[in-house]
């Protein structure tokens, strides 16, 4: 139902994302994009290269006036320090003596970027990247795998967030649960608590733990190191039934676990919480009957045989330290054959905060999708009318 992807490298000119099958009529606007990829470049932990590589976003087709009108939906994110880059990402040939020198600003780090990075970083796509696709350079290999791909993962997702707000009221909110060995032990928090969310530096509602996030993270930028964490995403207001269990390519969890598992660094995917360290007696989630049906827990993360069963969507990422840490590890330089200490590419000491935002981003993709493909397409208005007499059904039926 809804196809999307992105192109473009990380100091390239810039990124663009496509994303096709939206409906026509969802709300969209550039501020509401900027603001949104505001969210992305906030957090503690982040590097100076946020203060000054601002996302100038562009709307290029796929909405008029504010709404979309059902042809593919074009994002363009310029990369503002692109004068810095251009002659090092040409799309097209260049002197290669243009390479050699650096660029006019007498700054050492220019000549840097010049430089054919050799020696692979442990962690990174590079040294598998070169191999693949036969390059004697890592550049083209960690420009593209760079997690700065991740803007239009949130740029696009923003388009799947309208379109769910606008048909059946579902709202996405996330929350950081653990950096490092520090965790915090509170409830998913509800869609009322975006904006205090965004607010903290962490991205918690629990103040000691904020404290202690701050502190593991100040022990590892002084350490020279880096270091990752867990986040949970929460989705309010999903229907019953998204996804199936009559094949394995159509479970929703099996979907979600995908798009989340996609995301750079990521390295482990739960889908709800505290069942499988539980006996079969106390792990699931039992209906009473009171004034009408509801459930006494939400383990399963609302999620049961692949289907939304109603209950808020709940699922846990682990996100991997960022791997190119300041003290740099050993590697092989391919250029001698020899050990050498891997380059140094960024300097942020941890990504936890807006892996959370960029977690959000890939559910409402992936719901987005599900909406689709189980009440069709076309306009907002027509796929929120069928979600509203699906939705009477159901009731009837749990409520006879």
């Amino acid at each position: 139902m809804i196809r999307w992807m992105s192109a473009g490298e990380s100091h390239g000119e810039a990124l663009v994302g496509i994303i096709d099958g939206v409906p026509g009529g969802v709300a969209l606007s550039t501020q509401k994009l900027a603001d949104e990829l505001a969210r992305r470049r906030a957090g503690y932990g982040r590097g100076a290269r946020q203060k000054f590589e601002q996302d100038r976003v562009r709307i290029l087709g796929g909405v008029r006036h504010g709404v979309t009108i059902g042809s593919p939906v074009a994002i363009e994110i310029a990369n503002s320090e692109w004068p810095k880059w251009q002659v090092v990402m040409s799309s097209d040939p260049v002197d290669p003596k243009d390479l050699l020198i650096d660029a006019g600003t007498g700054d050492e780090r220019e000549v840097a970027r010049n430089r054919p990075l050799t020696r692979p970083r442990p962690g990174h796509a590079d040294l598998a990247g070169m191999m693949k696709f036969d390059h004697e350079d890592a550049r083209p290999v960690l420009e593209r795998a760079s997690a700065r791909e991740t803007a239009t993962r949130v740029a696009l997702g923003l388009v799947a967030r309208q379109f769910l707000r606008q048909v059946a009221g579902i709202e996405i909110v996330s929350h950081v649960v653990a950096v490092g060995s520090q965790t915090a032990d509170i409830p998913a928090p509800l869609p009322q608590d975006a904006d205090r969310l965004d607010a903290s530096p962490v991205r918690t509602l629990d103040e000691d733990a904020q404290a202690r996030f701050i502190a593991a993270i100040d022990d590892a930028k002084k350490s020279g190191d880096t270091i990752g964490g867990v986040v949970e995403v929460a989705a309010y207001g999903v229907p019953v039934g998204l996804g199936s269990y009559t094949q394995w390519d159509e479970r929703l969890d099996a979907a979600l676990a995908a798009a989340l598992m996609s995301i750079q660094s990521a390295k482990s995917v739960e889908i709800g919480h505290d069942q499988v360290d539980r006996p079969g007696s106390m792990a699931h989630d039992e209906i009473v009957v009171e004034d009408e049906p509801r459930r006494l827990s939400n383990r399963a993360g609302g999620i049961e045989g692949g289907m939304s069963n109603g209950e808020p969507i709940l699922a846990r990422v682990g996100f991997k330290p960022i791997s190119t840490v300041p003290r740099a590890r050993s590697t092989i330089d391919l250029a001698t054959g020899q050990q050498a200490p891997a380059l140094h590419q960024r300097s942020d000491a941890s990504q936890i905060v807006p892996a959370a935002v960029i977690c959000e981003s890939m559910v409402a993709l992936t719901l987005a999708n599900e909406i689709l493909k189980m009440f069709g397409t076309g306009s907002v208005e027509r796929i929120r009318a069928a979600i509203e007499a699906y939705n009477g059904r159901v009731s009837e039926r749990l409520n006879p």
